[in-house]
């Protein structure tokens, strides 16, 4: 039965592997420069460091791979057959580290790359979707990926970066920039007030044709006030409709009366295929919300998602 030598400094094989190979790559871009430049000062001086440490650099490298790789004479060195080999490699490394560190300044100085944002699917809709022209002709280097759902999303671990969110209390470990207030209204169709009647009061709701979300905080009790006046109504709602654009689609077809967000309403109320109901009175508690843009926290905020949310942030009318 045979055992491992023992590893020092509490280290594994594979952590030592790996920093053998991580010194390996450094002590072969200070070899390509030294070859590149014609010396050990020359490269010294590109480099603003000491000849000495070049020097090192290539002894550290050639102890590490057990062979010469220079032939150094008084005035001029030449390469070994291995170092010529070690030289298009050590090139390959020079030129891709060069590459990444090029990547991460036009990344980091510029809006670029693919941009995920996720928004709520009526507000996607009706509100951002008509201001994706604009943010594109204004950073064509950024691709954009909109998904919408209603759902609540984990930006971190389904790697959104940005999310359009409606809500009355936006999670504490996120930035998150206010856009506007969301107030939900009371509407019907004319045709329906016609046949039974303006409400004049939050009670006499209970005896009409009540439509909702009916999902989540949104149930059949619907919270009410006018000043310091509050109401709280538990209606018997006929229907109950998880989008607030199908929602309004029902109220102007006369399925009842609707509480809705206004920006789901306001293209029908424009229209007069919709009116507002009990207009002096508001609704409160869990309807008192605001749309936010939220991304993760960090020192640095990635360009395209600043460029993201000060475009989004300059037109804020819902």
């Amino acid at each position: 039965m045979t055992t491992s030598p023992p590893v020092k400094d509490g280290g594994s094989h594979a952590d030592r592997h790996v920093d053998r190979q991580e010194l390996l790559l450094d002590e072969m871009v200070a070899f390509w420069h030294v070859v590149e430049h014609g010396g050990f000062s020359q490269a010294a001086r590109a480099l603003g460091v000491e000849p000495s440490s070049m020097s090192r650099s290539v002894a550290r490298l050639e102890r590490a791979l057990q062979a010469k790789l220079l032939i150094r004479g008084p005035r001029s060195m030449a390469l070994t057959e291995l170092g010529e080999q070690v030289l298009r490699d050590s090139a390959l490394i020079r030129d891709a580290a060069t590459n990444v560190h090029a990547l991460a300044a036009r990344y980091g100085s510029r809006p670029s790359g693919m941009l995920r944002v996720s928004a709520p699917v009526v507000l996607g809709q009706l509100w951002l979707a008509p201001r994706l022209a604009s943010f594109a002709a204004a950073y064509p280097d950024v691709d954009l990926q909109l998904s919408l759902n209603d759902r609540p999303v984990d930006i971190v671990a389904e790697r959104v970066d940005v999310a359009l969110r409606i809500t009355a209390q936006p999670p504490q470990d996120l930035v998150a920039r206010k856009l506007f207030d969301t107030p939900y209204v009371l509407v019907a169709s004319p045709a329906y007030l016609a046949a039974h009647g303006a409400p004049e009061r939050p009670e006499t709701l209970t005896r009409h044709r009540c439509i909702h979300l009916g999902f989540g905080a949104f149930d059949a009790n619907w919270p009410l006030k006018r000043g310091e006046e509050q109401v709280v109504v538990a209606i018997a709602p006929r229907h109950a409709i998880g989008n607030s654009l199908a929602l309004a689609t029902a109220a102007e077809h006369g399925a009842g009366i609707a509480l809705l967000p206004l920006f789901s309403a306001q293209v029908g109320l424009d229209a007069g295929r919709l009116a507002r109901v009990l207009e002096a009175w508001s609704p409160a508690g869990t309807y008192e919300r605001a749309a936010y843009l939220l991304y993760a926290a960090g020192a640095r905020v990635p360009p395209k998602v600043k460029a993201f949310v000060e475009h989004m942030s300059a037109t804020t009318d819902p």
